[in-house]
C-alpha cells in the first residue's frame, strides 16, 4: 500500500548511514593470519634467527618430550618446526631492547635493515619501535627513519608495532607520520601500516567513559592491521599483583572483550598477549610450562583470539600443538554442519546464515595455519570465502 516515494525517501535518508557502515566496517581480510608473533631484541636479530628458533624448539622436544598432544598432532608440530618455526617476527626496539645510547640504537636499526633487505626473515615481519609518549617519541621516530633508510621499500606484509598507545591522538599522529616517512623515503602511498598495542587502561576506557580503542581503530584510516594485547603492562597498570598477572585474569578478559567488539567487522585483527612462564630448566619444569602454555593458547582460541605472542623458542611446540588440536578436534563436526546447511538437510542443530559463515571462516583458518588438509575440509578456498 506504500507509495514509491516512501521507499525513495527511506533510501535517501539512510544512504549516508549505509556509506559510513561500508567505510567503517569493511569486513575481514581473507589472507592468512599468523598464529603467533615472536619478538626478538633488535641486537639479537640476524638472518638465521628463525632457523635457530626451530632448532632450539626441536632440541627441547627431544630432551623433554613427549609433547602433551596426540601422536598425529606431534608429527605435524615437528614438521612445522622444521619447515616454518616462526610465522611472524618483530624486530624489537622497545621493552625487549631497552634504552641504549643513540648511536648504538642507530647502528642496530641499520644492521637489522641490512639483514631484512637481504631476505633474512620469515614471511611476515615487522618492527616494534618505542612509544609516542613524550619521553621516547623522538627516539621512536628516529629509529623508524634510520631503519627505513637502510631497508628501502618494505616487503609485503611489513608492519610497525606501536606500543603503549593511550590516546586517539597518538594514532592520528602515527597515520601522519607514516605519510611523512613514505614521502621522505619515496615509498608508495599506503606502504606503511601499523598495529596498536593495547596495554594501558586509557586505551580501553577513556576519561569520558567511552571505549578509546574503538576510536583508535577508526582514527587509523585503514592503516591499522591489528590490536595486540599487552598482558603485563596492562595488568600492572590496573593494580594486579605480579603473582596474579596473566592472560586469563578477569581484568585481561575485560580488556580483550572490549578490543574484540571494537575490531569486529573492521578488518583489524586481534592478538592475545603472552605468558612469561617459559619452558626452561629440568624436564618437570619444562613439561609444566608446556601444559600451561598449551592451555592458555587453547583458551585464547576458544575466545576468538587466533594469534598470540611467543617469548621463547620452547613455546613454539605448544603454540602449534594447541592450535592444531583446536582445529582438528572441531573440524569434523564443522564440515558436517556446513554440508547440512548448504544442502538444506535437517540435523540436531539449526544453523543460521551467520553461523554458517562462522563455520566457513573456522575451516579457512584451519587450512591456513596447517592444522587441516584440503581433502579433510572438502570445500575449496574460493567456496569458503564466499557468502
Amino acid at each position: 500500500m506504500l507509495a514509491d516515494d516512501v521507499y525513495d525517501a527511506l533510501d535517501a535518508r539512510l544512504a549516508p548511514v549505509d556509506a559510513e557502515l561500508r567505510r567503517s566496517y569493511p569486513g575481514e581480510w581473507f589472507i592468512r593470519q599468523p598464529v603467533h608473533t615472536v619478538y626478538v631484541p633488535a641486537d639479537r636479530f640476524h638472518a638465521d634467527v628463525s632457523a635457530n628458533y626451530g632448532r632450539a624448539a626441536l632440541d627441547a622436544v627431544a630432551e623433554h618430550g613427549p609433547l602433551p598432544f596426540a601422536e598425529g598432532i606431534t608429527a605435524r608440530v615437528l614438521a612445522k618446526l622444521e619447515r616454518e618455526p616462526v610465522e611472524d617476527l618483530r624486530i624489537d626496539f622497545e621493552d625487549g631492547y631497552g634504552v641504549r645510547a643513540d648511536d648504538e640504537e642507530d647502528a642496530a636499526a641499520r644492521a637489522a635493515a641490512a639483514v631484512l633487505s637481504a631476505g633474512g626473515a620469515p614471511t611476515l615481519v615487522g618492527l616494534r619501535c618505542k612509544s609516542l609518549e613524550e619521553t621516547t617519541r623522538r627516539r621512536a621516530v628516529r629509529t623508524l627513519d634510520v631503519f627505513l633508510d637502510g631497508l628501502g621499500p618494505p616487503p609485503e606484509g611489513f608492519v610497525v608495532t606501536l606500543p603503549k598507545v593511550s590516546a586517539v591522538e597518538q594514532v592520528a599522529a602515527m597515520v601522519d607520520l607514516c605519510v611523512d616517512l613514505e614521502n621522505a623515503h619515496g615509498f608508495t602511498e599506503g606502504a606503511l601500516r601499523f598495529e596498536i598495542q593495547i596495554e594501558t587502561p586509557p586505551a580501553v576506557l577513556g576519561a569520558d567513559g567511552t571505549a578509546t580503542v574503538a576510536k583508535m581503530v577508526h582514527a587509523a584510516h585503514g592503516r591499522c592491521t591489528g590490536l595486540h594485547y599487552g598482558t603485563y603492562d596492562y595488568s600492572a597498570s590496573v593494580g594486579i599483583a605480579a603473582e596474579y598477572q596473566s592472560m586469563e585474569h578477569p581484568s585481561a578478559d575485560y580488556a580483550k572483550a572490549v578490543m574484540q567488539v571494537a575490531a569486529a567487522g573492521t578488518g583489524v585483527r586481534l592478538s592475545d598477549g603472552s605468558t612469561n612462564i617459559v619452558p626452561v630448566g629440568d624436564t618437570a619444569s619444562v613439561r609444566s610450562a608446556w601444559d600451561l602454555h598449551a592451555r592458555l593458547v587453547r583458551r585464547s582460541l576458544e575466545r576468538g583470539f587466533y594469534q598470540g605472542w611467543d617469548l621463547h623458542p620452547a613455546q613454539l611446540p605448544t603454540r602449534f600443538g594447541a592450535t592444531y588440536t583446536f582445529f582438528r578436534q572441531a573440524a569434523p563436526a564443522a564440515v558436517d554442519r556446513l554440508e547440512r546447511y548448504r544442502e538444506r538437510r535437517s540435523g540436531g542443530v539449526i544453523d543460521e546464515p551467520a553461523t554458517a559463515w562462522a563455520l566457513q571462516r573456522f575451516l579457512l583458518r584451519g587450512l591456513d595455519c596447517g592444522a587441516l588438509d584440503p581433502a579433510e575440509v572438502g570445500f575449496d578456498r574460493a567456496s569458503l570465502v564466499s557468502r
